[in-house]
């Protein structure tokens, strides 16, 4: 089952940045993710999505299945070349997770000028992920439980700060 968890940050650029430390977190295997949406409400109140493309990760989980199974047949180029193919197409086609009414009603609650990243984790090393947080924000929903989400909060909230 997966978690929400929506995050408000002071500007898109900001937001814009979590969302590349998630996707090398990812990469890491500290968590998985189902769907990740940056809300940006604008600065004349107007509910903007951004929603990064899950093609580029289909087609490179693609190219290496289908180099494997190419080298098999010994035609590894053929065989990555079908694999880029099939795996951005079935990213592309996939559109899990949250619903865009929810997230333009959870923009409408941001002030303008400022963004949130939505994401829906399905799992997640939480002791690794808190310890990486570098950027304040501050929890707008979630559905974690109590614990894990004053744990986030104290993150988020210490996030940035000088300790020396």
């Amino acid at each position: 089952m997966s978690s929400l968890v929506a995050i408000a940050y002071e500007d898109l650029d900001t937001a814009q940045q979590v969302v590349a430390n998630l996707g090398r977190a990812q990469a890491g295997h500290e968590l998985e993710l189902d769907d990740v949406v940056i809300v940006e409400r604008r600065g004349d109140g107007d509910i903007k999505l951004h929603q990064p493309s899950m093609a580029a990760s289909g087609a490179a989980g693609g190219a290496l299945w289908g180099g494997l199974i190419g080298l098999i047949f010994l035609m590894p180029l053929f065989g990555m070349a079908i694999g880029a193919a099939s795996g951005a197409a079935a990213g592309a086609l996939t559109d899990v997770g949250v619903d865009d009414k929810f997230m333009k009603e959870l923009g409408e609650r941001l002030t303008p000028g400022s963004a949130a990243v939505i994401a829906l984790l399905r799992e997640v090393n939480m002791d690794r992920v808190l310890g990486e947080i570098r950027i304040p924000g501050h929890i707008i929903q979630t559905s974690l439980d109590t614990e894990t989400e004053g744990r986030l909060e104290a993150a988020l909230s210490s996030a940035g700060r000088s300790t020396g």
